[in-house]
């Protein structure tokens, strides 16, 4: 056995863990693109996460593609070198291991397209993805066909550098695309800061109920809440934890009270049925703001 072989098995078997996130990533975002772009009523979900998507593939494209393109080069290396022989068995077991591996999860694909446009997808959006995985599985299936049929490897071929440029030129459109679809860096750490000042809202909110339950009335101040040994408000919930701003509570009449932050966007205009502590009847603008305050059983009305 060839004393490079160790080296060369680990080269191909990189290459295609390293296809496998390239190609999934990619249709992901196709997938991604089609579906917010034709909207499709029986294929709502409120849980759908679009924007995890879209940030799994980039992630995983910015990753896995450069892997990728490193490790054919430096098989294309040994190749030329003859450190791995053209015709030796290993090339060819380990190409075809790339292009089984590949069919299998192209075929799931395939079945899981058709198996929704059977239930009622629409057309438009079932004959893009459709189009989009042949488009993928033509370029990788094309290229290792004629890959292990070529036996010059002294120099690059025309075609290689046709390959190389129109799949580059591709996942450089299909990335740079996904970023008009997918929520930027900046604005996910405020919305993410956010959520965790509503939570901490709704927190103090549930020791406010605690308290009302208890008391029959509301507390005059958060000092009074705190005060209380059997209301367990915890300092964390006090403040907004980047900042080390204190959240103010204001009572407002007997039942009716709320609390007031700086936030750092407006959730006036947005759809927040995919974040958990933004709840949609709890708007707010960015900046200084108050979000009124629920009471789960006001008291009853006494009737004579």
């Amino acid at each position: 056995m060839n004393h490079q072989s160790p080296k060369y098995s680990f080269y191909y078997l990189l290459s295609l863990v390293a296809l496998i996130f390239t190609a999934i990533s990619a249709g992901l975002i196709l997938f991604g693109i089609i579906d917010d772009s034709f909207k499709d009523a029986w294929a709502f979900n409120a849980y759908r996460d679009s924007d995890g998507q879209y940030k799994f593939a980039i992630s995983a494209l910015l990753i896995a593609a450069p892997t990728y393109y490193l490790t054919v080069y430096l098989i294309n290396q040994g190749l030329k070198k003859l450190e791995l022989a053209i015709d030796s068995s290993l090339r060819r077991w380990l190409t075809y291991l790339i292009l089984f591996v590949s069919a299998l999860i192209i075929l799931g694909v395939f079945i899981g397209i058709v198996n929704n446009f059977l239930s009622g997808a629409l057309t438009i959006s079932f004959m893009l993805k459709l189009f989009s995985v042949l488009l993928i599985a033509g370029i990788i299936f094309s290229y290792y066909f004629w890959d292990i049929k070529r036996s010059n490897f002294s120099q690059k071929t025309l075609v290689q550098r046709l390959y190389a440029i129109i799949s580059i030129i591709l996942l450089s459109i299909v990335f740079i695309t996904a970023w008009f679809f997918v929520e930027l860096p900046a604005d996910a750490r405020a919305r993410r800061l956010d959520d965790s000042l509503m939570n901490n809202i709704y927190q103090l909110e549930n020791a406010v109920n605690s308290y009302y339950a208890e008391n029959e009335r509301l507390p005059e101040t958060l000092e009074e809440l705190q005060a209380d040994s059997r209301f367990t408000v915890n300092d964390y919930y006090l403040l907004d934890q980047e900042n080390g701003k204190q959240i103010e509570y204001k009572k407002e009449g007997e039942t009716d009270f709320s609390f007031c932050a700086e936030f750092r966007r407006a959730n006036n205009d947005v759809d927040n049925s995919n974040h958990p502590y933004f709840n949609n009847d709890r708007k707010h603008e960015a900046g200084y703001s108050c979000v009124k305050g629920s009471l789960y059983h006001e008291p009853e009305t006494v009737k004579y």
